[in-house]
């Protein structure tokens, strides 16, 4: 999942899913380490659905790197860190962001965070429920606010606006057949 939400920047989801098959192909997916001992170029080459390859073949050895040097590659003793400390340990990870470290947080540890994409800006933005403008953490406290701190929910919510951004509220959207037309 964690190598996932980094794959997943700018690129489909059905194209990181190329990509993780290609690293399980290889087995470079065994171990922090083995990924942090992939040469850069094979790396690269395995992840090419994903688009970027080539940044993120290093984000990918950057996050590995980190994995190994601060919890010796260990996904169990990373998850036993309070959640506030470990979204600041992950976002001085470089080439990961807000959106990446929480999706990391929410669907790979479980955690109750929030996460925030351009489909959760573009659907509240249009239902003029959050300003266009908003910053990432502004939207966030929105929905952290309002709902039970519930991981389930939050990766429920997140996969519904997922849906409905994909489905409906597209850069050219739909708004006619908007479910939320009749909520808000």
């Amino acid at each position: 999942m964690m190598v996932g939400a980094i794959l997943t920047q700018n690129t489909s989801w059905s194209n990181v899913e190329k990509a993780i098959r290609n690293l399980k192909k290889e087995n470079a997916l065994s171990s922090a380490e083995k990924l942090l001992r992939t040469n850069g170029r094979t790396l690269a080459r395995l992840i090419r659905p994903s688009g970027y390859y080539n940044v993120k073949s290093k984000r990918l050895r950057d996050f590995a790197g980190f994995l190994v040097a601060r919890y010796g590659g260990d996904l169990n003793m990373m998850s036993r860190r309070e959640t506030g400390e470990l979204r600041e340990e992950l976002l001085d990870v470089k080439g990961v962001g807000p959106e990446t470290c929480d999706s990391m947080l929410l669907y790979a540890l479980n955690r109750p965070v929030f996460v925030v994409d351009a489909y959760t800006r573009r659907i509240f933005s249009r239902h003029k429920l959050i300003d266009g403008n908003a910053g990432y953490h502004d939207i966030q406290r929105l929905f952290m606010v309002n709902l039970p701190a519930d991981h389930r929910l939050y990766n429920e919510y997140h996969a519904l606006i997922v849906r409905l951004g994909k489905e409906l509220c597209r850069k050219n959207p739909s708004c006619e057949r908007c479910p939320l037309n009749r909520l808000i």
